[in-house]
């Protein structure tokens, strides 16, 4: 009886409050990340605390409303997470095969031991619209194509005017290839510098990968920073196939040394570089690289050799390019200095290297026996253009 009266009391209570308490907003995304072959993940936000899941179907064209779809949680160690960032996680899918999704939060307005109240559902639409759909990776796929941008500071209509000059909707993947905002201290500068904007052009449908820039060290909430990028993975390092090309995403750091003043003594990117070059060395070992025609790598520093190397530069050319060097690496691409630089492939550095600037795109596809690359400015022009063989 007792419990009845206080069930009735906390419901009483919850009428009183004001009417917009009952209303749930999926306020941004849903974005892709960590596409592979057999596995996605679905990121998005709310205004408010909820359960959040993921239903899923072929590409079929039966129609949505057809039967109950399945559905696959935001969950963390056997509990559905209540939050207001939501990562669904869907496995067990087939290589270069089409699904459609559809998201869904419900507010948790309560949660008192065992008993939860619940409020309204938010959803993206799929009534007389087309869901959403992504395709899985596939590394049988004849070709690939992809696109690269770097340190739009949060110029998101920048990055806007660079994807249309590549034709980013024809391309399979998408990089951010670091410093997409200039420091990482508010979450809206997540979604105002370049996110939203990413969601309305492709980011729902098309598989988005983002390699750290080193202001997105910078910042009070630099290190949630993985809340949003890959939020279900252990690493912001991965290496992954698509098509003819495997793909090494490196973080490279912070571009001063660890105890410089501008960190305040907070940053450990030596020995993280130290534990990625392990995890390198394990990657150009494995089988699945070694039968990739091409292998392109990604970091947003760039090795320098000159006497204006800083630490972040020095780190890169003594940890990673010794191992690089030994792994038939057929192109690097790297941001970081505003500006394009190329280097072709000498006696200290066997692969050729790529540095694009911060108002232009570099647009690839692999095909054949080929790698083609292009390097596109804001004004549409192509101001550099090179095929490399696969050797």
């Amino acid at each position: 009886m007792r419990k009845t009266i206080k069930t009735l009391m906390m419901l009483a209570a919850l009428t009183l409050l004001p009417a917009q308490t009952f209303a749930i907003t999926i306020l941004h995304g849903p974005y892709l990340q960590s596409v592979g072959e057999t596995e996605a993940t679905i990121v998005w936000t709310t205004d408010s605390m909820s359960v959040a899941w993921v239903e899923l179907l072929p590409n079929d064209g039966i129609e949505f409303y057809a039967q109950a779809r399945p559905r696959y949680y935001d969950t963390h160690i056997g509990i559905k997470r209540t939050d207001r960032i939501h990562a669904v996680t869907l496995k067990g899918l087939k290589p270069g095969t089409t699904y459609r999704y559809r998201i869904y939060a419900q507010e948790v307005l309560s949660h008192q031991a065992n008993r939860v109240i619940y409020g309204n559902v938010a959803a993206t639409v799929v009534y007389k619209k087309a869901p959403l759909a992504f395709t899985t990776l596939d590394e049988r796929k004849a070709s690939t194509s992809f696109v690269v941008v770097n340190d739009i500071h949060g110029k998101s209509d920048v990055m806007a005017r660079l994807l249309g000059n590549a034709g980013y909707k024809d391309k399979d993947l998408v990089f951010f290839n670091g410093d997409m905002l200039s420091i990482l201290d508010k979450e809206e500068k997540i979604w105002n510098g370049f996110m939203d904007e990413a969601v309305k052009l492709f980011a729902s449908e098309k598989p988005l990968y983002y390699v750290r820039g080193n202001h997105e060290t910078r910042g009070q909430i630099a290190d949630r920073f993985q809340r949003y990028v890959r939020p279900n993975d252990d690493k912001l390092y991965f290496a992954f196939r698509q098509g003819p090309v495997y793909f090494i995403c490196l973080d490279t750091g912070e571009d001063k040394p660890d105890n410089d003043i501008e960190y305040a003594g907070i940053t450990d990117y030596d020995n993280y570089r130290n534990e990625q070059v392990e995890w390198l060395r394990q990657v150009i070992a494995s089988d699945e690289y070694k039968r990739a025609p091409f292998h392109v790598v990604l970091g947003h520093i760039p090795p320098r050799y000159d006497k204006e190397a800083w630490h972040g530069d020095i780190e890169v050319r003594e940890k990673f390019i010794p191992v690089l060097n030994e792994a038939n690496v057929d192109l690097m691409l790297c941001g970081h200095l505003h500006e394009f630089a190329y280097t072709e492939p000498n006696a200290r550095l066997k692969f050729p290297i790529l540095t694009n600037s911060n108002v232009a795109i570099v647009s690839v596809k692999a095909e054949g026996n080929k790698l083609d690359v292009k390097v596109i400015e804001e004004d549409g022009k192509t101001s550099f253009h090179k095929t490399y063989m696969q050797r």
